[in-house]
């Protein structure tokens, strides 16, 4: 047998290092009809705003050389609604479940946050302070040290339980803005979400986004995703949560490696609903054909 469970601190505690990334996995219950979502370490909920959101006008996804873009812009029905009706459909599910928080100003944030903080099988918050694909707030806050450190302090003073900070890909030293947020009190980070691209229909030359630009993930980005997993693994002492392009078992070892302590799962769960068990299966198959008693030894293993 194979110790898959991992400790992201402050009551956050994984059955083993697989999550599903927000966004991709709406809440839970979509992929429950192709399999027993409680097998997953955790799943992260789509983004979650203080008031409804309509996101942007269509067409707002389109498929890319190994990858998509998609500029959804949060849509969702605001926290109320999540508490109300949703909240009380998922919380028997025997996983994390976390919500991602998202807003426009930092009183959004806070007052989402404080929402959530209330909800008992709620045992984590993502705040997403990266999000490419909205006109206000999300990664105006990401991209920016003090504004980065200004949200996450002003959420720290509400949110008790684990705060999880998303960071944004779309800086140019990423190493200073998760120094900044350890320092604020996040109790880890994940990084990346979604590179700012775009995609052009030359034939009707015109942009295939309504936004113009949006946020490219899946397999394109693990490469960037990877270095910079490695890059804040090694300034900061919170667990760093990997994501960006993983596909299959290797990448997620890969992400371990370089210094991610767990992992989520997003663009891949489009192409193949049960993907995560098959990652799931995948490391543990891994630990025993390298003798790794241990997923926590795999962590920062990387032979330099």
């Amino acid at each position: 047998m194979v110790k898959l469970d991992v400790d992201l601190g402050n009551g956050l505690i994984l059955k083993n290092p697989v999550m599903t990334a927000s966004g991709t996995f709406g809440y839970g219950e979509e992929y429950n009809d192709f399999y027993d979502i409680n097998i997953l370490g955790g799943v992260i909920v789509k983004g979650t705003t203080l008031h409804h959101r309509e996101g942007n006008n269509y067409p707002r996804m389109t498929e890319t050389p190994m990858g998509m873009l998609n500029a959804v812009g949060l849509q969702n029905k605001g926290v109320d609604y999540f508490i109300s009706e949703i909240y009380p459909r998922i919380k028997q599910f025997n996983t994390n479940m976390l919500v991602n928080v998202s807003g426009s100003t930092i009183d959004e944030y806070i007052a989402t946050a404080k929402k959530l903080n209330d909800l008992d099988e709620i045992p984590a918050i993502e705040l997403n302070i990266s999000c490419p694909n909205v006109k206000e707030g999300g990664m105006a806050f990401g991209t920016s040290c003090p504004s980065a450190v200004a949200v996450v302090s002003a959420v720290r003073k509400v949110y008790k339980k684990h705060l999880m900070v998303k960071l944004s890909p779309n800086v140019t030293n990423i190493t200073e803005i998760a120094k900044g947020v350890e320092e604020a009190g996040a109790d880890s980070v994940s990084l990346i979400n979604t590179l700012l691209g775009m995609a052009i229909d030359a034939e009707k030359r015109k942009p295939l986004l309504s936004t113009v630009t949006g946020g490219l993930s899946g397999p394109a980005v693990k490469p960037i995703a990877l270095r910079m997993v490695w890059q804040v693994s090694q300034v900061v002492k919170i667990p760093v949560v990997g994501l960006g392009g993983i596909s299959n078992a290797t990448d997620a070892i890969e992400f371990m490696l370089a210094g991610a302590k767990a992992i989520q799962v997003g663009t891949a769960n489009f192409i193949d609903p049960t993907v995560c068990v098959k990652i799931i299966e995948g490391i543990t198959d891994y630990m025993i054909r390298h003798n790794v008693l241990n997923i926590n030894d795999l962590v920062g293993d990387l032979q330099m």
